[in-house]
């Protein structure tokens, strides 16, 4: 007998990065349920990452502040007929419950779901090694943990998907940009297209923590070098938290770079990265947008496996690392010399940049 999708609810997660991970799995859903109402619950700062976007029909947030009890409260006067949980929390299983949700899956939680999966087979844990076995690999010369592509947490969701008849054939990620949005950003911003001048986008945040963020003042020396060899300008992105040293960044560099650090919403920002011919950027949010929007893209990857979260559906992406014995450790602070990201050299991203240009 099939199940009741009339009303379709996914409880999604709560980073823009993973939500732009799931994106392959929710258009395999619309695929496989064209005629189903799909709503997305989403934090309150990603609401607008789905306007527009096609696989999804309404979007109900959440605040930080809120209960679990009110967002179930909440959630059951909708009546959804099915629900899918993305996120592995208890409480986002709970939510449902509350919600009374007839029909609800996810993986796990058997006391809140009425179909309970087993973790998926080829799935990899991203376990955070201890200073001790960091010193302990770097002793011995323990080649680097790697997997198979079939670890990625983009299989995960469309595992989960697959449970109501969508495809588990992995898709690129993708959030679709009006023709519009683009426009008011160039005139609000003065992004405008200039004849034989590339706009290239620099993103040195990572809101997980310093293992995640290349040098800032390598960042600049690869900038400095692709504005002799590309003639480029520059834009600078980041969240609030970043612009301070966006700031300083931009001073570094001079003209002509535009900074938009603590600038943009989100939309405005997909739209910007979008309009970049080039975004060099650390593995962060913004990362998976810029992909996603389908830029050009130079992904630099320390303490993280691009293996398990990165940009790797896309061909308009090329992912730089420094093999070290201690990558990935996953840790949000390096408790040595961050050896994984400054063993990359400036001239290697501006190489690599080339590669991810046009010709």
């Amino acid at each position: 007998m099939p199940l009741p999708t009339e009303k379709l609810l996914i409880r999604g997660v709560n980073w823009l990065g993973d939500a732009i991970m799931t994106t392959p799995a929710l258009m395999r859903l619309r695929e496989a349920l064209p005629q189903t109402r799909i709503t997305q619950l989403s934090p309150q700062k990603l609401a607008t990452l789905w306007d527009g976007q096609s696989f999804v029909d309404e979007v109900v947030t959440f605040s930080p502040e809120e209960s679990v009890w009110t967002v179930g409260r909440r959630l059951r006067e909708k009546q959804f007929t099915a629900a899918i949980v993305f996120p592995n929390s208890v409480r986002s299983a709970l939510e449902l419950w509350l919600a009374k949700v007839p029909v609800r899956i996810g993986v796990g939680r058997r006391l809140f779901l009425t179909q309970s999966l087993p973790q998926r087979a080829g799935a990899v844990k991203m376990r955070k090694l201890s200073a001790n076995e960091i010193l302990q690999r770097i002793r011995d010369g323990t080649p680097p943990d790697r997997v198979p592509p079939e670890a990625h947490h983009v299989h995960h969701y469309l595992y989960l998907a697959a449970a109501l008849g969508a495809s588990v054939e992995p898709l690129a990620p993708r959030i679709d940009v009006s023709a519009e949005e683009m426009e008011a950003v160039r005139k609000r911003f003065g992004l405008a297209q200039i004849s034989g001048q590339p706009l290239f986008g620099m993103n040195r945040g990572a809101e997980y923590g310093p293992a995640k963020r290349w040098p800032a003042e390598r960042f600049v020396e690869a900038a400095m070098t692709l504005r002799k060899k590309t003639n480029c300008r520059w834009v600078i992105f980041g969240g609030v938290g970043d612009v301070e040293l966006a700031q300083k960044i931009a001073r570094d560099l001079g003209e002509p770079v535009l900074n938009l650090a603590g600038k943009t919403n989100l939309r405005e920002l997909a739209a910007a990265l979008k309009i970049c011919d080039l975004v060099v950027t650390n593995d962060t949010g913004p990362m998976h947008l810029a992909s996603a929007v389908g830029a050009r893209v130079v992904a630099i990857f320390g303490s993280t496996s691009p293996e398990l979260t990165g940009p790797i559906f896309s061909s308009r992406t090329r992912i730089i690392r420094h093999p070290v014995p201690c990558s990935p450790c996953f840790l949000r602070e390096c408790p040595i010399d961050l050896r994984c990201l400054r063993g990359i050299a400036a001239d290697q991203i501006a190489a690599t940049a080339d590669t991810a240009t046009p010709v």
